[in-house]
């Protein structure tokens, strides 16, 4: 910056709601960009702000007493208000409303995360649990250590990770998903098929076309008749972003409650800006608006509102969506995003400890989902960042690196 922009930004004030990793990472990245202004950061919970990749491994397991981030706040400059709920927004005054109060604000960075789906019924009932936050994670804690039955609601990547850490401490595991396979919402049948044979391999019993009907202290009830007993329930079957409390601002949200972004991270209401698993932004490479809730968008995005605000070099935010997990031994990714119609290509055999996945849109690699192939991984990135067009028939060689499948 120069020393006139550093001057008039001296001045402004930056409010941040949310202190997750992406409020966390937008604070930074706007004092890493030389902002010289107000940097304030507004966290609902009353922790240090935290990981949260951390919960559903090592915190869980009682492995670490928690995931807090290393960043010194106060050598940055930054202001931490926390055990604060946001009520509400009005743009038209720059003020945020919380609690406490309203906080006025020259920007506005809206960094709320998303919430647990609640599965229906289960409010109240003792032993049902929910793994999102650090609280969570401490209440599940002798759960574990205390090796219950657990009944797990829902086989995707939090059910897994979840079922993982249970068999690790020895509890026994049903896990019920209402769909015919383990990551429906997330995979096609074809590739999450294979990945039910993990949870029998762990000694855990996956339920597919099951469906709660009820839950009582002790017990899940299916809508067959089917009583499982349950010293604990944990519901893994979605999230939303946690934009409820946007209701009458004004701004702009999509069909899936998410506040809508631009290319730049913008909202419809002036000054004011989305990132992480709240907001969806329109993506000029998949040419459709993408909505990702993981850690990844979480770091890069603050990166672009940080830009943005600050002004000297306004940046588009286009990604390569990026994610893993650790379940069952097997360490999964996942690069870029499919759409029905790519052509799937297998690199390895599913059944193995090791393979990979690839989907081909026009010949250039769209997405990848790579099991124990960490390099198919890294290479993929790059592949998807370039669109350079690959060969089938090497592609599906998985002895062949992939950045030598580009197609001549």
């Amino acid at each position: 910056m120069s020393d006139e922009q550093k001057r008039v930004a001296a001045g402004r004030r930056v409010v941040i709601a949310g202190a997750g990793m992406a409020g966390v990472q937008s604070a930074v990245a706007l004092r890493e960009q030389g902002f010289t202004g107000t940097v304030t950061l507004i966290g609902a919970e009353p922790h240090q702000p935290y990981d949260r990749p951390p919960l559903s491994k090592a915190v869980l397991l009682g492995k670490a007493e928690g995931s807090a981030f290393d960043i010194d706040f106060e050598a940055l400059g930054i202001e931490l208000r926390l055990g604060l709920d946001v009520t509400g927004v009005r743009p038209a005054d720059h003020e945020l409303d919380t609690e406490a109060g309203p906080v006025g604000y020259d920007s506005l960075v809206l960094a709320t995360g998303a919430e647990p789906i609640r599965l229906p019924g289960s409010e109240g009932v003792p032993g049902v649990h929910l793994l999102r936050t650090l609280d969570d994670a401490e209440r599940l804690r002798p759960v574990l250590a205390e090796q219950h039955e657990v009944v797990v609601v829902g086989a995707g990547w939090i059910g897994a990770e979840f079922t993982t850490a249970a068999r690790d401490a020895g509890c026994s595991v049903t896990v019920v998903e209402a769909a015919d396979r383990p990551l429906a919402g997330a995979l096609p049948a074809e590739v999450a098929a294979p990945m039910a044979a993990w949870y029998a391999d762990a000694g855990a019993e996956l339920r597919t076309h099951a469906r709660v009907e009820r839950v009582e202290p002790g017990a899940v009830f299916l809508d067959d008749g089917t009583r499982l007993p349950a010293g604990a329930v944990v519901v893994g079957i979605g999230a939303r972003p946690a934009t409820a409390w946007l209701a009458d601002s004004g701004i702009a949200l999509g069909a899936r409650r998410e506040v809508l972004a631009d290319a730049r991270l913008r909202t419809s209401a002036p000054d004011v800006y989305a990132v992480g698993d709240c907001a969806s932004f329109p993506s000029g490479r998949y040419g459709e608006r993408l909505l990702v809730h993981h850690w990844d968008n979480a770091i890069q995005g603050p990166r672009t509102v940080a830009a943005n605000i600050i002004g000297e070099s306004p940046s588009v935010y286009d990604p390569v969506p990026y994610f893993w997990s650790e379940q069952f031994g097997r360490f999964v990714q996942f690069a870029g995003h499919y759409a029905l119609g790519d052509e799937l290509i297998w690199r390895g055999d599913p059944t193995t400890p090791a393979w990979t996945v690839c989907w081909l849109r026009d010949g250039a690699l769209s997405a990848l989902l790579a099991v124990g192939r960490p390099r198919d991984l890294a290479q993929a990135r790059k592949l998807i960042e370039s669109a350079a067009r690959l060969d089938p028939a090497l592609t599906a060689d998985p002895a062949i690196p992939l950045k030598r499948a580009v197609a001549s």
